[in-house]
């Protein structure tokens, strides 16, 4: 990542947790080393900000390339852990996943969210399958967290997040998914995924949605896409 981003890690993550005040729980549960998946909960712009601040050890996310565009964005994005990625489906997905395999190659931590896409009534949705297929396909455990409060401290169309209330970041135990079965398997990634958000419900006690977060139709073709049951990456 470079001195952009050791800069940010050393300098911008202090001076955010001094400034806004996050309540952090569960930091021992995190692995001190070694490759490790952040499965979390999504209701907010700065849910990928508030991880890396609130991680004990650095942590890095996918984020749209659209963000890197302009220098300074691109500077901000860089110090706290971002990596630019065309996002969509097939082979923009594909590519995705494999940045994602990468770094945890590397022993690194990561940081996904399982629902797909922000939460707008504050309800948690079922978990898709990515999360649990990079895991079991590469052996890392998986931290669930639940963020609280993070779409009150900016909520859509804010420019700029508030000090209140204070956003509370909780970590659990790492769980190891191994047992579920291979990769390979549809089964054990349903089974998996189930238990990934069954871990971060415990954490952020939300309501549970009971279906996905679809993004809304565009055509009759998507809407019977989204009826038949087939399995959401």
């Amino acid at each position: 990542m470079g001195l952009t981003y050791f800069f940010g890690r050393m300098i911008l993550a202090p001076l955010a947790r001094v400034v806004y005040r996050p309540r952090i729980e569960g930091k021992a549960n995190v692995p001190k080393s070694g490759a490790v998946i952040f499965a979390s909960n999504h209701l907010s712009f700065i849910d990928s900000i508030v991880i890396p601040v609130a991680a004990p050890r650095p942590v890095h996310f996918l984020a749209k390339a659209s963000y890197f565009e302009k220098p300074a964005s691109r500077w901000f994005f860089t110090a706290i852990g971002a990596i630019p990625v065309h996002r969509g489906a097939g082979q923009a997905a594909l590519d995705a996943l494999d940045q994602q395999r990468e770094l945890l190659d590397e022993g690194s931590a990561v940081a996904l969210y399982p629902e797909g896409t922000r939460s707008l009534d504050g309800r948690l949705y079922k978990g898709r399958t990515g999360v649990a297929f990079l895991a079991l396909q590469t052996g890392a455990p998986v931290v669930p967290v639940g963020l609280i409060g993070t779409d009150k401290a900016m909520p859509v169309g804010a420019k700029m997040p508030s000090r209140t209330p204070r956003v509370t970041v909780r970590f659990g135990a790492p769980l190891d998914l191994a047992h579920h079965g291979p990769a390979a398997s549809g089964k054990a990634r349903r089974l998996a995924t189930d238990e990934i958000m069954a871990a971060i419900h415990a954490l952020s006690g939300q309501e549970l949605a009971g279906a996905y977060n679809e993004v809304p139709a565009q055509n009759p073709i998507e809407r019977i896409k989204q009826v038949l049951p087939h399995e959401r990456r």
